[in-house]
């Protein structure tokens, strides 16, 4: 009989095998520190990676679509931004004071963003979108933030309300009903969003993944990121698009160069420092005015948005931000990396067309994504494309990791500018097995 996937999956990887136990003793549910990380019977653990591979404890080789949960667009350990990294570091990493590569870290976003006339450096991609609904609350005065079912803002708060379905309750616990309430949770629908803006004058802003939900996994229809710009002008609420993962992915000036649109506040991070712990918020001059400190004690103590964070801005990661940003600044790694993702997403539609299978593939700019269980996704909403059973998901991931190529999260997966024609036809014989394998062992079935 032969092996099966996860039989494979486990043979593979004795070291990985043995580090779960320590780790399932030192961290909640084994995962280190991300939920994401946790799987079954035990996750891989990664050595190092180079490019657009990387590798395991136990040696074995992957061409990566995760790539640091899309930070990568220069692929792992870019000569320039080690580089960079390695001047720095004997320099010390934190003086408690202004950086002169801080400045032209954010001279070359206010160069790239649009909408940036001014910004500020934070230490995660959540931590931007919490200071973005922070400022426009503090600009407008009101209190309640709109967001969409099933976009990933990151793990606040203020952003677990809508983040899971079913969307009436907040993706985790432990959060207060004061944030709860404080949050409009909507389907992706302008109509609905209107209707709330005409008859609730308590809400402070919109919050946006560009994309739609999850870098693209259930994608907006077309002219709604426009839709949502005209009705936060028309009912003067601030828009905030997070490019958490499309800032400077999608273009050097992100998705709202792509779609001419200037949102009056954005949130950055991942590809922002080169692949290092960082993000920031960015934003029209008068939007990000309501941060300055005036002198005024009263306007200082009572009317400004107050900010700190120990390791914002700290000078290992402006080095490798400043490389990366001068790299990407060029357009050439996004359209290499989005040239190999229609590759991929045209070769990925083949194998699954001459299988038969029930799935289709999509995905824009350098995304693609599989959605088992219909030949198209037209008419279907988050609750049905993120709930493929898991076994279907495990096993198509770990599937391809035991021929060689791993994803970035369920059945999805990012590309970088590194990437080459090699690693795509190398990773579609690997896509074209793991269906195979699939179906032998009656996880997917003929359309």
């Amino acid at each position: 009989m032969a092996e099966s996937i996860r039989e494979a999956y486990i043979r593979r990887n004795p070291k990985s095998a043995a580090l779960f136990p320590r780790f399932k003793q030192i961290f909640p549910s084994g995962g280190g520190g991300h939920d994401g990380y946790v799987t079954s019977p035990f996750p891989i653990a990664i050595e190092r990676g180079l490019g657009s591979r990387k590798w395991d404890v136990d040696g074995n080789e992957y061409i990566d679509y995760g790539l640091g949960s899309a930070s990568l667009l220069l692929g792992h350990s870019h000569p320039e931004v080690v580089e960079a990294l390695m001047q720095a570091a004997p320099s010390g990493s934190h003086y408690g004071a202004p950086v002169e590569k801080v400045l032209e870290w954010g001279e070359r976003v206010c160069s790239l963003i649009p909408c940036a006339d001014k910004v500020r450096f934070v230490g995660s991609g959540a931590e931007s979108t919490a200071l973005a609904i922070r400022i426009a609350r503090a600009y407008s005065g009101k209190d309640k933030i709109i967001r969409w079912e099933s976009h990933y803002h990151g793990w606040h708060d203020y952003v677990m309300p809508g983040n899971l379905s079913p969307f009436d309750v907040p993706a985790s616990t432990g959060i207060p009903r004061g944030a709860v309430d404080s949050v409009i949770v909507l389907p992706p629908d302008l109509a609905a969003l209107e209707s709330i803006l005409a008859s609730d004058n308590d809400i402070a802003g919109v919050i946006t993944e560009g994309s739609g939900a999850s870098y693209g996994t259930v994608p907006l229809e077309p002219g709604f990121v426009q839709g949502v710009r005209d009705l936060t002008r028309k009912y003067d609420v601030v828009m905030i698009l997070d490019e958490v993962i499309t800032g400077f992915r999608w273009s050097p000036g992100g998705l709202q160069q792509n779609l001419g649109i200037e949102p009056d506040l954005c949130t950055m991070a991942k590809i922002l420092t080169g692949g290092l712990p960082g993000g920031a918020v960015a934003g029209r001059e008068q939007f990000m005015a309501v941060m300055e400190i005036t002198g005024d004690a009263q306007h200082d103590r009572y009317e400004r948005v107050y900010h700190g964070g120990t390791f914002n801005a700290n000078p290992y990661c402006a080095a490798t931000g400043n490389a990366a940003l001068n790299i990407v600044a060029t357009g050439e790694m996004q359209a290499n990396a989005d040239r190999m993702a229609e590759r991929l997403r045209v070769g990925l539609r083949e194998i699954v067309d001459r299988y038969e299978v029930a799935a289709c593939v999509y995905g824009e700019s350098s995304t693609f994504h599989i959605f088992f269980g219909a030949k198209s996704i037209d008419g279907l909403d988050a609750n049905s494309l993120k709930s493929a059973p898991p076994e279907v998901q495990t096993n198509f991931r770990q599937g391809l990791q035991v021929r060689g190529v791993d994803l970035m999260s369920r059945t999805s997966g990012v590309l970088s500018g590194v990437h080459t024609e090699a690693d795509i036809n190398q990773s579609l014989e690997a896509f074209d097995g793991t269906i195979k394998a699939m179906m032998d062992e009656g996880l997917i079935s003929h359309e």
